[in-house]
């Protein structure tokens, strides 16, 4: 018997992609229209930048301890030692802004839905790029290493 093999519909893809994209210009728009000096607005930028590649970083990282988890002790503390560090860093260096609150409120709110709705893209990526191989009739290997073989 052939294993049922789950797929995302065409909808929740594109939803999922519009949502990312929508993220990154509401957040990539606040930045830019940001009233504050040249020097608080690339502090956030980075901080942005910095959030969202750990974010990727961040479900991958839990999407392969799902299946193994042979991750050193000192990994696991950079993955999600660097997740928590991009997102307080970020966090604090608006907070200590001087600026309008709803100029806050905004790069806030923008911010949280650029990491949720990365984090949403790259469960969808993967399980995309798992139904692929389970299609195909391929199994990820076991050992990291007998990939390069």
């Amino acid at each position: 018997m052939q294993a049922l093999i789950r797929r995302d519909t065409r909808a929740w893809r594109a939803q999922v992609w519009i949502s990312f994209g929508l993220a990154g210009l509401l957040c990539t728009g606040g930045l830019a229209a940001l009233p504050a000096i040249a020097l608080d607005r690339a502090f956030m930028v980075m901080g942005y930048a910095f959030c969202l590649t750990s974010a990727f970083v961040l479900a991958k990282f839990v999407r392969d301890g799902a299946a193994r988890s042979d991750d050193s002790p000192l990994w696991r503390l950079v993955v999600w030692g660097g997740f928590a560090l991009a997102m307080g860093l970020t966090g604090w260096g608006l907070w200590r802004m001087d600026i309008h609150p709803t100029w806050k409120a905004y790069l806030g709110v923008s911010w949280l839905y650029l990491i949720s709705s990365a984090l949403t893209l790259a469960k969808t990526l993967r399980d995309a790029w798992e139904a692929d191989r389970a299609e195909a009739g391929l199994r990820a290997p076991a050992d990291p290493s007998s990939a390069l073989s």
